[in-house]
C-alpha cells in the first residue's frame, strides 16, 4: 500500500488515491496547500524565520496526474522573507501561493487584548485504525458529544458553534518529514468546511485560503474553531481560530462561491 498523499517523481510529484479529494476526481485544496507549503518551507531555507502567513489560491480544479512546483524568493530582507510557489499541471498553473517568513526576535513586555477560544478536548485515538484511512478527523457541533474519527459533517448541520479536531496518519510527501508548518497548511483549507457549512449543508466552495500563525503546532493534533461567517449574494468569507494541543496558535479565512446543489459523492 502507498503511503504517502504524493510520491516524488524527479521534479514532479505524483498525487496517490489518498490524495483525492470529496469533490470528484481531483487533487483535494487541503493537499494542494499542503504540498505547495511543504514546497515553500523548503524554498525559505532557515530555521530561524517564522512561517507566519500562507495564503493559497485554488483557481482551477487539480486532476489526479502529476504537478510540479515552482518557487521564487520575491522579498528576502533581514527581518522577512516572501516565497512565491506556482502549481503546473498539463502545462497550467492550477493553484498559486505566497508565503511570510519573519525572524523571531524577543516578545514585548504587556498584556494584549483576544477573544477566547472554547474548544473540545482533543480526543483519544481509537483502539483500532482502518488501513484505509489517511488522516483521523473529529467533528464537534450540536449535540456532537464525543464523535469518533469520521468524515460525515452532518453536526454541523445546524446554527451554532463548530469545531474540528484533525490528527494525519500519512506523510504528505513520500521520505520526507510531515513538518509541523506542512500540517498546518494542511488543515488551513478545511476552515472553509467548518465556517461556511449551514442549516442546509455546505453551499459554497472553497476558493482560497489564508493561513496565519504566531507560531508553529506541537504535537500530532491541530483544530479548528469557527469565528465567523459572512456571506451576500453567493460569496462568502469565513474565519476560524487555529489550535494545537496547548491552545490557539493562529486564524485561517477561506474565501468561497456558491455552488447551488453541490454535494460531495460518497466514497
Amino acid at each position: 500500500m502507498t503511503t504517502a498523499f504524493f510520491l516524488p517523481d524527479g521534479d514532479h510529484f505524483v498525487p496517490t488515491p489518498f490524495a483525492r479529494g470529496p469533490w470528484g476526481h481531483t487533487i483535494s485544496g487541503n493537499y494542494v496547500g499542503g504540498l505547495l507549503g511543504h514546497v515553500i518551507e523548503a524554498a525559505a531555507g532557515d530555521p530561524e524565520l517564522q512561517p507566519a502567513r500562507l495564503t493559497v489560491d485554488l483557481f482551477r480544479p487539480a486532476a489526479l496526474t502529476p504537478v510540479r512546483v515552482d518557487t521564487t524568493v520575491a522579498r528576502d530582507g533581514r527581518r522577512l522573507r516572501l516565497v512565491d510557489a506556482n502549481m503546473h499541471q498539463n502545462g497550467k498553473v492550477v493553484a498559486r501561493a505566497s508565503a511570510l517568513f519573519l525572524r523571531r526576535g524577543e516578545q514585548p513586555e504587556g498584556d494584549v487584548w483576544t477573544s477566547s477560544t472554547e474548544m473540545p478536548p482533543p480526543p483519544p485515538l481509537p483502539e483500532r485504525v482502518p488501513e484505509d484511512l489517511a488522516m483521523l478527523v473529529w467533528i464537534f457541533g450540536k449535540d456532537s458529544g464525543s464523535p469518533g474519527p469520521d468524515s460525515n459533517l452532518s453536526a454541523w448541520q445546524h446554527v451554532g458553534p463548530k469545531h474540528i479536531w484533525v490528527r494525519d496518519l500519512l506523510p504528505l510527501v513520500a521520505d520526507a518529514p510531515m513538518t509541523p508548518f506542512t500540517r498546518a497548511a494542511m488543515v488551513g483549507d478545511m476552515a472553509s468546511s467548518v465556517t461556511h457549512y449551514g442549516t442546509a449543508g455546505l453551499g459554497f466552495i472553497n476558493a482560497d485560503y489564508t493561513l496565519t500563525l504566531s507560531r508553529l503546532p506541537e504535537g500530532p493534533y491541530l483544530g479548528l474553531n469557527a469565528l465567523t461567517h459572512c456571506s451576500d449574494a453567493g460569496v462568502a468569507t469565513g474565519t476560524a481560530t487555529v489550535v494545537d494541543q496547548h491552545g490557539p496558535i493562529g486564524s485561517a479565512t477561506a474565501t468561497a462561491l456558491a455552488n447551488p446543489g453541490f454535494s460531495p459523492p460518497r466514497p
